[in-house]
């Protein structure tokens, strides 16, 4: 345990007893979000995603070691474990590298060389590998193994069984294979061709004639092959300068001037291109997808972040539209609270009186209900609705605004289980416009219902390892929701479920204890819920918010073992509870700056980092961290894409970020994209160096392809934009 505590301490730039806290914070059965906001002081600060780095890291590192004493024990049954052999393997930094060590010792599937071995050829192998000196010629060896009973007929069917168990030691060779694998690390090339010899026109025409060094092709290069040769579409080979590859195997097993030197050259020759070759091309494509679906992941991870961290549009009666073609446009309101008000469909896109029709109905929703904002969702339609919108907009005059909100994943959610629970006397449809009207109001609220691989801000998620994949995103989702924090007398049970320490169970079960005995009025009183008990209590506690409680601490994120600590930091200060509620202590900070932070810590019984928690909590109690981020951007007019022209400039929102650049919506139906050489001046190696989905950036129109639907902008203006310039 110690040398994984000293690896990651290397790994990750962080004090060896800082990884140990860690490790036993984990073990012990402590959340990612409860370790990073409430136990920094063991941690030195680690973020929640650092931490979930090496919480991933530390399982790989303890599938190592496991594996390095199975294969240990494996070889030791068959009475072939030297001191020597169990140094290399517990050496060994990589699972591949364990198992080029045990690779020798496996039992195997019958082979050239078992069958070779089950002919008596197996000491002429040896000699012959050997290649000592004074060794006689091949073919002499050989006379004393023919063995017609046996099938070996002649020399030549001895020497051939030889190599081929010679063959095989080279293949099985740990030092050649790992020597290989630079080799290949270095100089092979990924190839990628048009499987057809007349290919169409598809999206992968870009790879129809593809090669890249494997050390460095792209991710999403790597995974669009992938699929390509999937589709039957693409053929995919990884190529080696064979002489290249050869000289590396013969150095390391042929002596030269020896009888048997043009026996072993030839055997190795035969390793090489028989089994080690198709092998290492089998592991170097699953290191390549491996490498780029965790990259793909990672980027998911990225985008889904901010999108979840969207600022919510708060305390206004909202409109949702849910567009459509044959079955109508669906139409919710709901109240600032997320409360359905009305229901009904419309039919914009069935000719001028549909339209005329649906904006006399809805503008006698908007009056009636006194609607403020409209969210359009973006999918089938949407660019026809979005026009009904604006011109209802103009006509009525009176400061309604509407955005275009991603609906991906709010058809799975309004079929789901979970939708009918909370809406069975809803038609499937009117469900999912009351998702987008509520994805404006609260993203986070409203999309932790969704399956995090629904809502479409990544690249090729569908290719991804899907239980990798939704670890990931769910840990993302998890720590957003902690973030914020969650009002427990008015979240729903989803919303709930993703809080540090809680379950599907026990969330249902908050839920339900609320609507029998009514609203939480303390922290304490979540202890009453059934299932619930004072560990998980002690892991959700601090995220979960009580307006209703007479104790303003319990509208915070200070967790309850620190409230003693609250309470003796405004005595220190001269500050009251009353005031913490009056949201009346702004300058709380600087008299404990003026008092000194190391003495207050001490004075208070916790250590730095959860003072200063605790002060800048008291200072904006039930704040909503999503609120210090830019406003999202509200439309009142409309642009189509023949309006766009090179050089204009537009505000947009940031939609999806992947590794060749980003979509960015310009308030036109079709998203406009960025490459990654247009994002700014400088080099960026990625472009979530410079952009998070969510961003609102000022862009310029590059290039338009009306009838491909394609938009170019670039963010380095206008004179970037211009043709010729």
């Amino acid at each position: 345990m110690e040398a994984i505590i000293q690896r990651l301490a290397q790994e990750f730039s962080v004090p060896a007893k800082h990884v140990e806290n860690v490790i036993n914070l984990l073990d012990e059965g402590n959340t990612v979000p409860f370790i990073a906001r409430y136990r920094k002081e063991m941690h030195g600060g680690m973020d929640d995603q650092l931490i979930r780095q090496l919480a991933d890291r530390l399982q790989y590192l303890r599938g190592l070691d496991k594996r390095r004493q199975e294969v240990k024990t494996a070889i030791e049954n068959q009475g072939k474990l030297t001191d020597e052999l169990a140094q290399a393997i517990d050496a060994a930094q990589t699972l591949a590298e364990v198992e080029d060590l045990y690779r020798p010792y496996q039992q195997k599937r019958r082979t050239r060389a078992t069958m070779a071995k089950e002919k008596g050829l197996e000491p002429l192998a040896q000699t012959l590998y050997d290649q000592k000196r004074d060794c006689p010629a091949p073919e002499t060896l050989a006379q004393d193994f023919i063995n017609p009973d046996l099938g070996v007929e002649d020399v030549a069917a001895a020497l051939q069984g030889a190599s081929d168990i010679v063959a095989e030691w080279i293949s099985d060779d740990a030092d050649i294979r790992k020597t290989l694998r630079t080799l290949y690390g270095k100089k092979a090339m990924l190839v990628s061709k048009a499987a057809a010899k007349e290919p169409e026109d598809t999206v992968y025409r870009l790879y129809y004639e593809f090669s890249a060094p494997v050390s460095k092709v792209m991710g999403h290069q790597v995974l669009a092959i992938n699929r390509g040769e999937r589709e039957d579409i693409l053929k995919v080979s990884v190529d080696m300068d064979e002489e290249e590859a050869l000289v590396a195997v013969r150095r390391q097993v042929v002596r030269p001037g020896t009888s048997a030197m043009a026996f072993v050259k030839a055997a190795a020759e035969d390793a090489y291109r028989r089994l080690i070759a198709p092998s290492l091309e089998r592991e170097v494509r699953s290191d390549l997808t491996e490498k780029a679906s965790e990259g793909a992941i990672g980027q998911f991870a990225l985008n889904l972040k901010p999108l979840l961290m969207q600022p919510p549009v708060k305390g206004h009666v909202t409109m949702g539209l849910d567009p459509g073609y044959r079955m109508g446009c669906k139409v919710a309101v709901i109240d600032p609270t997320g409360k359905v008000l009305d229901t009904t469909v419309v039919y914009p896109t069935h000719g001028e009186r549909g339209k005329q029709e649906a904006i006399a109905k809805l503008s006698a929703l908007v009056k009636k209900h006194h609607v403020q904002h409209i969210a359009i969702g973006n999918g089938t339609a949407s660019r026809e609705t979005e026009q009904m919108a604006v011109e209802m907009i103009g006509k009525l005059n009176c400061g309604v605004t509407y955005m275009m909100v991603n609906e991906a994943g709010a058809s799975v959610y309004s079929a789901s289980k979970l939708a009918a629970e909370e809406f069975p006397d809803f038609d499937v449809n009117l469900r999912s416009a009351v998702s987008i009207a509520r994805r404006l109001q609260d993203p986070l609220a409203e999309l932790v219902k969704i399956d995090p691989k629904s809502i479409g801000v990544g690249q090729y998620q569908h290719d991804m390892p899907q239980a990798r994949l939704g670890e990931a995103l769910d840990g993302v989702v998890e720590d957003c929701v902690n973030a914020v924090g969650v009002d427990v007398n008015t979240a729903s049970a989803p919303l709930l479920a993703r809080v540090a320490g809680l379950t599907q169970t026990t969330a249902k079960n908050m839920v339900k204890y609320r609507e029998e005995n009514g609203p939480f009025t303390t922290r304490k009183q979540i202890l009453k819920v059934p299932k619930l008990g004072p560990k998980a209590f002690e892991q959700c506690a601090g995220f979960l918010r009580v307006p209703e409680s007479n104790s303003p601490l319990d509208n915070t994120a200070v967790h309850p073992e620190s409230y003693a600590a609250a309470q003796k930091l405004l005595e220190l200060c001269g500050y009251t509870l009353e005031q913490v509620k009056a949201g009346t202590l702004q300058d709380l900070m600087d008299k404990v700056k003026a008092y000194g932070v190391e003495r207050a810590a001490e004075a208070c019984g916790v250590g730095v980092p959860t003072l200063l928690d605790v002060a800048s909590e008291l200072m904006k109690p039930g704040r909503d961290p999503r609120d210090e981020l830019p406003a999202p951007v509200l439309r009142t007019d409309v642009l189509e894409i023949k309006d766009l022209k090179p050089g204009m400039e537009l505000k947009g929102t940031v939609r999806n970020v992947i590794d060749f650049g980003a979509f960015v919506d310009i308030g036109v139906h079709q998203d406009g994209l960025v490459h990654i050489s247009q994002i700014c001046d400088r080099f960026i190696k990625h472009p979530s160096q410079v952009l998070s989905v969510g961003d609102v950036v000022t862009v310029w129109v590059k290039e338009v392809d009306e009838k491909k639907k394609r938009i170019s902008l670039t963010m380095k203006g206008a004179a970037a934009a211009t043709p010729g310039k």
